[in-house]
């Protein structure tokens, strides 16, 4: 297949899954158009799961505490240092009495009902907010912070984990449009996926791709592979205060250092797909710095960020007194915005803006829901790891 027809198909295929998410007029016609332009994406354009190579013995445990909860669970993956060795832990086998707490999501339908029934399987997992009952619970998810219900540091199946129950529609809407790059943030970087779901499937194929278009508008026109993963493991921690204090601060740096290949087997085929970035022999990867190429960096970032980013181009213009561009509009917008010295900074700045506040409130939340005493072992945790990390270098 010559590259023409590759990237017309893959084009085809993404609207495909485009309307299959937003403009199906019925259950069944937003499944088939779904279950069609899956198999039409894996047939012209494959992407492999976003894991490093199989371990038998990992996987059935880490199934087998998902197959513990008796409350339905549609979607759900593993990630973390407890999944995924990381650069400064000593490699343990999942369970030893000294490996890190193994990190879950759990992505459900109706998080009410998902609450009543864990509260009355596991009710140790919660705090005195289980009390006031499943709906108090699913309120305080659902409206504070990011959307996340997490449940830290509990036993289940011999393994020490924290998990976080998180809607169906929340958690797509956080892939297709960053609304909080909570969630998103997180599945931009290897994952161990358990149990998997079309809709979230395709909806994280968006945000990969999204993530590797707004890298790109931070890199160089020349760069490693290194600087590339380490850029996208990077987007969703600008603006979180956590990485001033509580993080090691050289958290991103060992995410990437030990899952190059898991990041390359991610993000490799994206790139080549990519009209305006390509592989060079050498390994490394070039960008056409084409102001009409990277202006369409900018038009695809989801709605949100792009109306941030203008904005920030608008009040750096009014700032150096060129009045008479306040009024340009597309395509001409995106073609001033990807030529402004200060480009870097507009993304950085608007990405900060989208993951500022969620980080904060999700963090006060995580008191509530973990209980005073959960929550200071965890924060302890959390400080020694800052303090070890920043005595080392990376």
């Amino acid at each position: 297949m010559n590259v023409f027809c590759r990237k017309s198909t893959v084009a085809g295929v993404k609207r495909d899954l485009l309307q299959g998410l937003s403009h199906g007029t019925t259950a069944r016609g937003r499944c088939s158009c779904l279950i069609i332009a899956s198999r039409r994406y894996h047939a012209s354009h494959v992407l492999r799961e976003t894991s490093t190579a199989s371990h038998p013995e990992l996987d059935e445990k880490l199934h087998a505490v998902l197959a513990d909860f008796n409350a339905p669970v549609r979607y759900a993956v593993a990630y973390g240092s407890g999944v995924f060795r990381q650069k400064g832990y000593k490699q343990t086998s999942v369970g030893a009495k000294d490996a890190p707490m193994v990190d879950f999501i759990f992505g459900v339908t109706h998080p009410e009902h998902w609450h009543s029934l864990n509260i009355r399987q596991n009710r140790h997992h919660y705090s005195a907010l289980a009390y006031l009952g499943s709906n108090v619970v699913s309120k305080v998810q659902e409206r504070v912070g990011a959307g996340v219900y997490f449940n830290p540091d509990v036993h289940v199946g011999g393994m020490r984990i924290k998990y976080g129950v998180v809607s169906m529609d929340r958690l797509i809407r956080d892939l297709m449009e960053w609304e909080t790059l909570y969630l998103a943030g997180r599945l931009q970087k290897p994952v161990k996926v358990l149990r998997d779901d079309a809709r979230v499937s395709l909806a994280n194929r968006k945000n990969l791709r999204t993530a590797v278009r707004t890298a790109l508008l931070l890199l160089p026109q020349h760069f490693t592979e290194e600087e590339l993963f380490t850029t996208i493991a990077g987007l969703s921690y600008k603006g979180d205060f956590r990485m001033r204090f509580g993080e090691n601060p050289h958290k991103i740096y060992n995410i990437v250092y030990t899952q190059m290949d898991a990041f390359r087997e991610i993000y490799k085929p994206i790139v080549e797909d990519l009209p305006n970035a390509n592989y060079l022999p050498d390994g490394t990867i070039e960008q056409d710095y084409n102001v009409r190429l990277r202006a369409s960096l900018v038009q695809k970032l989801p709605k949100h960020m792009n109306a941030l980013v203008q904005n920030y181009h608008r009040w750096y213009i009014s700032r150096t007194e060129k009045i008479r561009q306040l009024d340009i509009q597309e395509p001409e917008l995106s073609a001033s915005v990807v030529s402004s010295p200060e480009l870097p900074r507009y993304i950085e700045k608007s990405l900060a803006d989208i993951v500022r506040r969620p980080a904060i409130t999700q963090s006060i939340k995580g008191v509530f829901t973990a209980g005073l005493g959960r929550a200071f072992v965890y924060a302890k945790n959390k400080l020694a790891k800052f303090i070890a990390g920043r005595s080392r270098a990376p």
